[in-house]
């Protein structure tokens, strides 16, 4: 089953064009209107009775003479709840037109009645949750989606270590870069993790990645401790965030408690490999003010030589509610970080010692500058409008030795590899989400947005300082290998609405409208031995206009159950790295074009008791045109890898999560501790179909393990906890040929492994003690086989660490 990419004409892109100016009306400040009464009992006015205004749930109080007010409020249909110690309750409902409105409100006396006394408790303590069918202005209904509750989580989050924070979602391949958490590799449903490039990536919404269009790559990584939740939307998340096959990640950052002024946290860890970091925040809310900012510091050294990382981090997110209308929101991040790189090994060097280093002269360095505001603002009850915009200054410099592991560094006085990028991207998204009644009164929810996207990317590659030192500059001050940019634009409109047929059954069909111009403007050095070197002036230009289709469903059949199924078609563009890239260990086909395809999900989820969670599901992942990378040779039987279309290919898959609280359970709800066991188990089958290439037909999908398992168990309350952790991951390739092993060990197989990880915490008072020890059994693995940085060859995994964390909180 295959869908159609529909090519947009002239006159449609005209049509598009009035849309967008039919969007201006919705920036225009309504009329301020005023609701205001009188309260009496017995003939008297009544001071002290509480006043609230739904559905924007303002409240006040009765003055001596019994009024209240509500100002600056907008056309539209409005509840008003009177409420007074020895008087009925009154509820009235008051539709606002053009004019402010007078009440007169009459209470009656009531008997009074005494109470017992009730205990309330805190239902949800889970880690696993899932977004609910509208949040701010997004839609999810009938969508596979997933939260990670951070608050919950007993886990090393000074590391950012993914392998414990993402063990209960589902699907997911984690490459486990380095011993500090710099980088974040994960990629779902058999889908590359490089870098989170196969999923759109987001921090409260608005993207961080490399440049969303061309290279979505993401560098940065917020830090864990400054997370409130991390959510994660799959495939059918291309109709609103963009086209990606995996869906989206979404990294909510904390806010400023609300109930305090001031909030101040700072978190000290030591650990094993000379690791520390230092994470201070302070937030809080002052009248209509609410901030939060962090500062972190992190360093280490690798287990092995050569390896060592400086890393520092910065936040700060101001929002300021002008009214209860209007808030606007502005947010900065800052991070740079510069890493030693021990490089890789050969499968031979892996097996006999992994903590060898057979490269002394590899670094990285990255810079990252976000800038965000945002405008919120209700329109009316029903509709409200969210308008988000960002910048992104960006910077990476890999330089060392790339040539084959299996080749000695030739050493100090010989040049090294440079490739500098430079990223500078602008963004601007609008939604407008507007509730309504349809069938039987149910109400059912349109969003229509509208996102402009613009990136420049400049790419050089070069000779480089013959030193070993960190520096990052070409020789002659010039890119002697290739010097590019690739400019991008992107529009898109989108439109979802939730069908609400009844109050168990809903059906939310979506499009998306993207237009895609990418370019490149450049040269690079052709080098043939006994031809003078060449100089290829190469400029393109990529424009492309199509629509995106899906449609989901949801099905309620107790409050506690829902069934859920959907359909979305997905495109991917080429990456700038695909377009031109100088690297001995891989060649990139000049006919290289874009993939596209479809993701189909369906499942069931649901809470039994406030006691067990699941979410059981099976997905379709259908890619047409896949990139990716074949073990081949050259003429004089040099052995490379070859970027390129390589096939269609389909991944068809099971996924699973139970997670249950089991002394909830045996007790009722009545315990005060807790005995939470999860599960999070899948089994893929990734294969490459539709191809010519005898090669690789009928092969495994490289990046696939086809069994991931995850088990965990937790004991605690509200003063200490303890958690252990299993992970097994089964058997996969690294490359579309499935190749065994290779002299380079770019291509072969990575082994299955498993890991354990132990976690304690205890607070007393505003202390919190807590600490971890990470792959507990001292297992010897790995999870990935690099071709370039940071590589290439085999990545050893970390060995046993032991950490320890201090947190004062006031």
């Amino acid at each position: 089953m295959d869908f159609t990419i529909y090519t947009i004409t002239p006159q449609f892109m005209r049509l598009i064009s009035i849309l967008c100016f039919c969007l201006l009306p919705f920036f225009t400040i309504a009329q301020q209107l005023e609701l205001s009464g009188k309260i009496s009992l017995q003939a008297k006015p009544v001071d002290g009775a509480t006043v609230i205004l739904k559905p924007l749930n303002k409240s006040t109080m009765s003055n001596a003479a019994g009024e209240f007010s509500f100002k600056e409020l907008l056309a539209g249909r409005y509840e008003i709840t009177v409420s007074f110690m020895g008087a009925k309750t009154v509820k009235k409902t008051i539709e606002i037109k053009e004019k402010s409105i007078d009440l007169d409100l009459v209470l009656e006396e009531d008997q009074v009645i005494e109470l017992e006394m009730v205990a309330v408790t805190k239902v949800n303590n889970r880690v696993a949750d899932q977004l609910k069918q509208v949040e701010g202005t997004a839609i999810y209904a009938g969508k596979k989606t997933e939260v990670i509750n951070l608050k919950n989580i007993n886990a090393n989050l000074a590391t950012n270590n993914a392998r414990q924070v993402y063990a209960r979602i589902a699907g997911l391949n984690i490459w486990e870069y380095d011993g500090g958490g710099l980088q974040l590799g994960i990629g779902g449903r058999g889908l590359n993790p490089s870098r989170v490039s196969n999923f759109n990536t987001r921090q409260n919404g608005y993207d961080i990645s490399a440049d969303a269009l061309g290279y979505p790559e993401s560098y940065y990584t917020p830090p864990t401790e400054a997370l409130d939740r991390i959510e994660i939307v799959r495939g059918a998340a291309s109709l609103q965030y963009g086209t990606q096959f995996g869906g989206m990640i979404n990294f909510k950052m904390k806010k400023g408690p609300e109930h305090k002024q001031i909030e101040l946290t700072s978190r000290q860890t030591v650990g094993s490999f000379g690791f520390f970091n230092s994470f201070n925040s302070i937030g809080g809310q002052v009248k209509k003010l609410n901030y939060y900012a962090f500062y972190q510091y992190k360093k280490g050294d690798s287990w092995r030589p050569n390896g060592n990382f400086n890393q520092n981090s910065g936040y700060i997110h101001l929002d300021y509610a002008f009214t209860d209308q209007l808030k606007l929101t502005t947010e900065y991040t800052h991070m740079d970080y510069l890493a030693q790189q021990p490089g890789g090994l050969t499968d031979d060097q892996f097996n006999t010692d992994p903590s060898v280093s057979v490269r002394d002269r590899n670094w990285f360095k990255v810079k990252w500058d976000l800038l965000n505001v945002t405008l919120d603002y209700q329109l009316s009850e029903h509709t409200k409008l969210n308008w988000r915009n960002y910048h992104l200054q960006a910077s990476r410099d890999a330089l060392g030795v790339l040539t084959y592991i299996n080749r000695p560094d030739p050493g100090v006085g010989t040049p090294r590899d440079l490739m500098a990028d430079q990223y500078n991207n602008y963004g601007s998204e609008l939604r407008v989400l507007h509730q309504y009644e349809l069938f039987n009164s149910e109400k059912s929810t349109l969003l229509v947005g509208a996102r402009v996207y613009r990136g420049m990317t400049a790419k050089k590659q070069g000779d480089a300082d013959t030193g070993a030192g960190a520096d990052f500059n070409f020789l002659n001050a010039m890119a002697n290998k290739s010097d590019f940019r690739f400019p991008g634009t992107n529009l898109s409109l989108f439109a979802e609405n939730i069908f609400q047929l009844n109050s168990k059954w809903s059906i939310t069909p979506g499009m998306r409208f993207e237009h895609i111009a990418t370019g490149a403007d450049g040269y690079y050095i052709q080098r043939q031995i006994g031809v003078p070197d060449l100089k290829k002036i190469d400029h393109r230009r990529n424009p492309r206009s199509f629509v995106l289709f899906g449609v989901g469903t949801s099905y309620k059949p107790h409050a506690a159950i829902e069934m859920y199924a959907n359909i979305s078609q997905n495109y991917k563009s080429i990456n700038f790295t695909d377009l031109r890239v100088q690297n001995q260990n891989a060649r990139v086909d000049s006919l290289l074009k874009d993939e596209k395809g479809y993701t189909i999900d369906g499942g069931v989820r649901g809470n039994l008791k406030d006691w067990l969670y699941y979410d059981l599901s099976v997905f379709y992942l259908k890619y047409n045109d896949r990139i990716g990378s074949v073990f081949t040779t050259d003429q004089s039987n040099m052995i490379y890898r070859l970027r390129t279309n390589v096939a269609d290919s389909r991944n068809i898959g099971f996924e699973s999560l139970i997670e249950a609280d089991l002394l909830r359970a045996f007790t009722k709800g009545t315990s005060k501790h807790k005995l939470v066991v999860y599960t999070n188990f899948s089994l893929i089958d990734a294969r490459y179909i539709n191809t010519k290439r005898p090669e690789i037909k009928d092969k495994k999908v490289e990046f696939v393990p086809p069994l991931l398992f995850r088990t965990g168990l937790s004991f605690g309350n509200q003063t200490f906890n303890t958690s252990i952790q299993y992970s097994h991951v089964a058997q996969h390739y690294s490359d579309a040929t499935n190749a065994e092993i290779t002299p380079t060990a770019v291509d072969g197989i990575v082994p299955a492994y498993q890991v354990m990880d132990l976690s304690a915490s205890y607070r007393w008072k505003w202390f919190t003690l807590s600490g971890s020890i990470n792959n507990l059994l001292n297992e010897k693995y790995f999870t990935r086989r690099a071709d370039g940085y940071p590589g290439p060859g085999i990545l050893p995994s970390d060995p046993r660490g032991y950490y320890l964390t201090l947190q004062f909180k006031l």
